[in-house]
């Protein structure tokens, strides 16, 4: 309810502003001042003043798509006064409620004359009526695509191979926003199709000063509507990452994608890189491969390349020996692919590598010249908790919160919950003498207020997944992929390999290809993209060829 009770009063706040700004042009148009005051029906004045579709009014204050079909609104209400020049648009759309003020209280402004058929323009005015329809009609079609990009499924990227080799790195796909329920937009003054920021000022800045998307003032709370289910274990989701400090707003956080491998309440493992819940290995479906890692000595250079076309993906780090051999660390072998690579005639040695238990996470960094890396040990940044001797391949148990849970909070516990508390749950945290404050409290329990969820890659040991930043809260999940659209052998460089592939290549047999069936060889359903591709391109010939038809028959 706080969402929709805070909602009620931006648009409130801005019905008030609308009409204070334009009570005396709607006096001209013919209609009571007080209609300038309310609501949607304000804007349908304008469209019906201005001969446009009045349905359109109902856009009026959407998130997101309000703000851009305001603008146009106020547009359209202003050439109704004559005010068409450059910097009166420019005016209208930087300080609308300003510019319309200055008209509204201006003694000389009048209605725009109307009427003149069409038949009598002079071909100066046929052209920019013209530009004005062309601008419209692409007007309309941003925000058609920014209704189904906020409302309804949202295009993703997969730059990582985290889930290989379920998705592969190069897919795209189409996220179905309303698969948990819909997650209701939290800044609703932001630039269509950004997630949270203009550009990226990459290594070298400061991603805190990118300039952002979205208009952090104006903001509204958590909220999710029509939610018949929650995520199940082996569902691939899409979230946002919960650590990410650049941006406030839950949803423009950065999007990640995972398989769900543990709900509330379920207990989670890694036991020598194997997966466990409850006790229980993992159940692997059909369309995931199991992979791991290998360190793979050579007495000479391993063809690479031939090994990717033939395999596929193939994170690898190429570290040349003293003794003139190489070595070489794969992040992600299949037993099939680990078999083949053993019958390479250059090929010493082939171990599966597995962190010691108790021992912290290990990072490789590959020197500038690509000669040899180095082990780095992070004890407190590495793993979740941070306080825990776990690594990636020994990790656990750990117990996911589940709303409701009375958890203990002391020192050992605490890095545990401390992120729970303070961020996903907005309280505040204290530590002081050795006693811990919770909004301002003395107390050594906590009332979980929502469900958490244990996110981690099917490649697991080329993820950054839950293992390094913890629990995922419920309201960071964004949907579940629905279908791979487009699929591309090259189009994101790939960080943890020393080789990358040559050129773009366009994966045929993904494109269209449901992604959440668990099913190894999935239905492709292309056939109905290209009927509404065809529908969607060739209506208005078929109208037109029909209407053509039908005229001749007269």
């Amino acid at each position: 309810m706080n969402y929709f009770l805070t909602y009620t009063v931006y648009v409130l706040i801005l019905s008030v502003l609308m009409g204070i700004s334009t009570w005396k042009l709607f006096k001209k148009m013919g209609h009571n001042p007080l209609f300038a005051f309310i609501p949607f029906y304000n804007y349908f004045i304008i469209l019906k003043e201005t001969k446009h579709p009045k349905w359109w009014a109902i856009l009026s204050y959407l998130p997101i798509v309000g703000p851009i079909m305001m603008s146009v609104f106020h547009l359209y209400l202003m050439k109704k006064f004559g005010k068409t020049l450059v910097q009166h648009q420019l005016l209208t759309v930087i300080l609308p409620f300003i510019y319309m003020a200055s008209v509204n209280y201006s003694k000389d402004v009048e209605l725009e004359d109307e009427s003149t058929n069409d038949l009598f323009l002079n071909d100066e005015e046929k052209n920019a009526k013209k530009k004005d329809t062309f601008i419209g009609s692409i007007t309309f079609a941003v925000v058609f695509a920014t209704i189904i990009h906020v409302f309804v499924t949202q295009p993703f990227g997969i730059p990582t191979g985290s889930m290989e080799r379920t998705l592969l790195v190069g897919d795209f796909l189409f996220v179905n926003k309303w698969s948990y329920g819909y997650r209701l937009p939290m800044r609703p003054v932001a630039i269509p199709f950004l997630q949270g920021t203009i550009t990226d000022t990459g290594e070298k800045g400061n991603p805190k000063d990118d300039p952002k998307s979205y208009i952090d003032g104006i903001k509204l709370p958590y909220e999710r509507i029509f939610q018949f289910k929650k995520p199940k274990k082996n569902d691939v989701v899409v979230f946002n990452y919960p650590q990410d400090s650049v941006h406030t707003a839950i949803d423009r956080k950065d999007p990640y994608v995972k398989r769900c491998v543990a709900v509330a309440g379920d207990t989670f493992e890694m036991r020598g890189g194997r997966l466990f819940v409850n006790g229980k290995p993992e159940t692997v479906l059909g369309d995931q491969e199991v992979q791991h890692a290998y360190m793979v000595e050579a007495s000479s250079q391993i063809d690479i390349p031939e090994l990717y076309n033939r395999m596929g993906f193939l994170p690898v780090i190429e570290k040349p020996l003293k003794n003139g051999g190489f070595e070489y660390r794969f992040q992600g072998l299949t037993n099939a692919a680990v078999k083949e690579i053993k019958e390479i005639p250059q090929v010493i040695s082939i171990n599966e590598e597995i962190l010691p238990k108790d021992f912290a996470m290990i990072q490789y960094k590959l020197n500038a010249d690509k000669t040899e890396y180095t082990k780095s040990i992070d004890t407190t940044q590495s793993i979740f908790p941070v306080n825990k001797a776990w690594n990636p391949d020994w990790y656990g148990p750990l117990r996911l919160p589940k709303k409701g849970d009375v958890v203990t909070i002391n020192e050992e516990t605490l890095p545990e919950y401390q992120w729970i508390i303070s961020e996903y749950e907005h309280n505040s945290l204290e530590k002081k003498n050795g006693k811990i404050f919770i909004n301002g409290k003395e107390t050594n329990q906590y009332t979980i207020k929502q469900d958490y969820y244990m996110m981690v890659g099917d490649n697991r040991d080329a993820s950054l997944d839950a293992r390094f930043f913890g629990f995922v809260p419920e309201e960071n999940i964004v949907g579940k992929p629905m279908f791979t659209w487009m699929s591309i052998e090259g189009a994101f460089k790939d960080s943890s390999s020393s080789y990358q592939a040559n050129g773009w290549k366009i994966r045929w047999e993904r494109m269209f290809k449901a992604t959440n069936t668990g099913e190894a060889n999935k239905t492709s359903y292309w056939w109905i993209a290209a009927m509404i591709l065809i529908l969607f391109f060739g209506w208005e010939y078929f109208v037109k060829l029909f209407t053509k038809g039908k005229t001749k028959e007269e």
